[in-house]
């Protein structure tokens, strides 16, 4: 059982095995995630990087695990199969600021249960760690817009076609450097 003091409105407590990684490379981001986790019941540790990560992980494998997409040494969907490979039930949430389709299929394929685009606040992180599986997710308010889809679909071209450019602009039939230019900006809303 929990010994907190503090709970915050219509949010479950973690069961069971509070333990929790966070592995982010934004120190700020980093700390605030932290507190507010620590907050909702869960014991939480740190890293800002894969090796750290990884280093946590061959000390304690937790039960819970969010981590970051893209970390300055590589890729968090690292940390991701080697807690899946330690701890099969850890419930595991890859956060990014930079989401597709394709790294959200990896990302769940490796082990992942949910998949969150930052911003991500600290309920919503709490939720999708907490949910049951067999639960229906609701509807977003605001579902992709068709631009957002036509980016997301690049995307996903681009992650099968090994990120080569070339192959990506003959497969969707498209100028190499119309590709480029559509690559080179943030996603749509």
């Amino acid at each position: 059982m929990l010994e907190h003091t503090m709970t915050l409105p219509d949010m479950p407590l973690p069961v069971g095995d509070p333990s929790l990684l966070l592995i982010d490379d934004d120190k700020p981001f980093l700390q605030r995630m932290s507190r507010a986790l620590d907050q909702r019941g869960f014991r939480v540790s740190t890293a800002e990087s894969i090796a750290s990560g990884l280093s946590a992980l061959e000390d304690h494998a937790p039960a819970h695990a969010v981590v970051d997409m893209r970390l300055s040494d590589g890729n968090g969907l690292d940390v991701v199969a080697a807690l899946q490979r330690k701890r099969p039930d850890a419930r595991v949430i890859v956060l990014t600021g930079y989401g597709n389709i394709a790294t959200a299929v990896t990302a769940v394929k490796l082990g992942a249960i949910d998949y969150l685009a930052k911003p991500a606040d600290a309920d919503d992180v709490t939720a999708a760690l907490l949910r049951c599986s067999g639960i229906k997710v609701e509807l977003p308010d605001n579902p992709m817009s068709a631009d957002r889809v036509r980016w997301e679909h690049i995307q996903r071209v681009y992650e099968l076609c090994d990120r080569n450019v070339s192959e990506t602009a003959r497969r969707l039939s498209m100028h190499r450097r119309t590709l480029q230019r559509i690559l080179a900006k943030r996603a749509p809303r």
